[in-house]
């Protein structure tokens, strides 16, 4: 199911892609974030993740012709505040 209100994007269904969630307007002055959580839709692999400043990044891989994913991203700051965003991944030829 697409979410018009949420960011999305076209993977090919052989890409190993990074995706990013930048959070840097999001956290107060000093703030970073402490820990991340990736979690997709069954059927589209997370390889790894990563933090670099306020943004976490996700490479996925997988996913099937045709098929639209959501992948959320949980974050946890310095500061204690929890959060999540998603994206949506459709799957299609290139």
């Amino acid at each position: 199911m697409a979410f018009p209100y949420v960011p999305s994007f076209i993977k090919d269904p052989q890409a190993f892609l990074d995706f990013n969630w930048d959070w840097s307007a999001w956290l107060g002055d000093g703030e970073t974030i402490t820990d991340t959580s990736i979690t997709p839709d069954a059927g589209i692999t997370v390889n790894s993740s990563s933090i670099v400043g306020g943004v976490v990044a996700a490479w996925l891989s997988g996913g099937v012709l045709g098929e639209v994913y959501v992948i959320a991203c949980t974050i946890i700051t310095s500061a204690g505040r929890t959060e999540t965003r998603r994206i949506q991944i459709a799957v299609a030829l290139r």
